[in-house]
């Protein structure tokens, strides 16, 4: 592959890149050119290996697992909103053709008994009006003019698009604006306009180290501040709404002998945690801080006023003492 992809190679360059001896590498062109693949040496000055004119390798040499694990490497409804539907299921067809016929029936069981849906329950997958021409943008290296509505207002911004990412279903673009990388929730933009001008992303960019670099930001800023709950065993199902730091730390403190838990748990605020927590209904109490919880009891209140009217209901005993 190394050959193919580079011409001739040196056997001291190849000996450094696998970490191998000149002697190792010797030996491996020569269990190449038995095997049948036609690797040829120059002797001297600009010397070294090179594969003979016209041949180029097939996907050999894969294993039945990595094999299989190309067939879901990309998810379809993605690669769809993104305009390479087709361009998918081509590649998925040559893969399917060049593969051993055992690997390929491996691979197409695979794809059969497995499924990537990246959507939460009751979540439909969202394509935002412009991300054709965003994803355009990103491959041209174009700067956008765009009308963003952010939280709190709405602006127009000259953005340098470097990337895309889709989480849980939704679209963001990693764009450079003022000369800061920010993120940017593509089907929040209400207006695109292409234009003309071009940039150059920076050889040093790695989108996914930045994607992770951020998350860990977001997170970190955006729950600042600590609550103590005491969750009963009926409430432990449904704590995955409330974060994995969150689910983490529930999980981790042993129940007591009626089976509740106390936590400390992050938030990211009073008004945001209490109707977060409000939906556990009876099966979780706040025990700190004393702002949470009386939001907490104020909003039940709220909700219990909305019924007033109806017919009086028994009470059932209440579940989290």
């Amino acid at each position: 592959m190394v050959l193919q992809a580079r011409g001739r190679v040196t056997a001291d360059a190849m000996a450094e890149e696998f970490e191998v001896s000149v002697r190792t590498i010797y030996r491996d062109v020569d269990e190449l050119s038995a095997a049948g693949v036609p690797v040829q040496a120059d002797r001297g000055p600009g010397g070294g290996f090179q594969l003979r004119e016209g041949y180029r390798t097939q996907l050999t040499g894969l294993t039945p697992d990595e094999s299989a694990m190309l067939l879901l490497a990309g998810l379809p409804g993605p690669v769809a909103d993104l305009g390479f539907g087709s361009a998918l299921a081509s590649a998925e067809r040559k893969i399917l053709a060049a593969l051993p016929a055992s690997q390929a029936a491996r691979a197409i069981e695979t794809r059969q008994r497995l499924l990537l849906d990246p959507l939460d329950w009751y979540r439909n997958a969202e394509r935002p009006r412009y991300l054709s021409e965003v994803v355009r943008a990103v491959w041209q290296q174009s700067r956008i003019e765009v009308r963003y509505q952010s939280w709190t207002t709405t602006s127009t911004r000259t953005l340098e698009p470097f990337g895309l990412v889709i989480k849980a279903g939704v679209w963001y673009l990693v764009a450079r604006s003022n000369q800061m990388l920010r993120t940017y929730k593509v089907s929040q933009i209400l207006d695109l306009t292409l234009t003309d001008q071009f940039f150059k992303i920076p050889t040093t960019f790695d989108l996914a180290r930045h994607w992770a670099h951020e998350l860990r930001r977001f997170e970190k800023a955006l729950r600042r501040s600590q609550a103590t709950i005491r969750l009963s065993a009926a409430g432990l199902s449904r704590i995955d709404r409330l974060g994995t730091d969150a689910t983490a730390a529930i999980r981790a403190s042993p129940p007591d002998d009626s089976g509740y838990r106390t936590a400390e748990i992050p938030i990211e605020g009073i008004e945001h945690a209490a109707l977060e927590l409000l939906a556990f209904g009876p099966f979780v109490k706040v025990i700190a801080p004393r702002e949470l919880a009386l939001r907490v009891q104020q909003l039940a209140g709220q909700v219990s006023g909305l019924y007033r009217r109806q017919p009086r209901l028994r009470r059932a005993a209440s579940p989290c003492p």
